[in-house]
């Protein structure tokens, strides 16, 4: 590539930079809500009920650190980068699909267990993956 080749590549590159993807989140092990399960007014429905989500991004990198995900990346080319939010949504439909509905049960998720998994082809695409894994108990009154 000639000089004026790579002053071209660089201009675009240096352009295309505010419109990049950056995403990261984090969720710490402890909930906003603290039930102590020691009476017989619940039964456990299931256990290791499993959902997962990915994305894909074009020059970038994801990196994935205890219960963290961050990616920094040019631009999304799979999923919607809500991949917490679609883990657990996919967790709840996994659950229906063996348990049944989940309309008008009182169930919560119990032992709640975040992995992410990054795939990272050299600052060319990247593909983070977060799985989200829980006991689900139904509360009898």
């Amino acid at each position: 590539m000639s000089a004026r080749g790579w002053t071209r590549a660089l201009v675009v590159s240096l352009a295309a930079l505010p419109f990049g993807c950056a995403s990261g989140g984090t969720f710490p092990a402890a909930t906003v809500t603290n039930v102590t399960l020691s009476n017989a007014g619940y039964r456990i429905v299931a256990t290791d009920v499993e959902g997962e989500a990915s994305a894909g991004y074009l020059l970038g990198v994801s990196a994935s650190r205890g219960q963290e995900m961050t990616t920094l990346a040019l631009a999304r080319v799979k999923g919607d980068g809500m991949l917490y939010k679609r883990a657990l949504q996919n967790l709840w439909a996994n659950f229906e699909t063996r348990h049944g509905k989940i309309e008008g049960r009182h169930l919560a998720l119990v032992n709640v267990r975040f992995d992410g998994d990054a795939l990272n082809v050299v600052g060319l695409y990247t593909r983070p993956k977060v799985s989200v894994r829980a006991d689900v108990i139904e509360f009898t009154h």
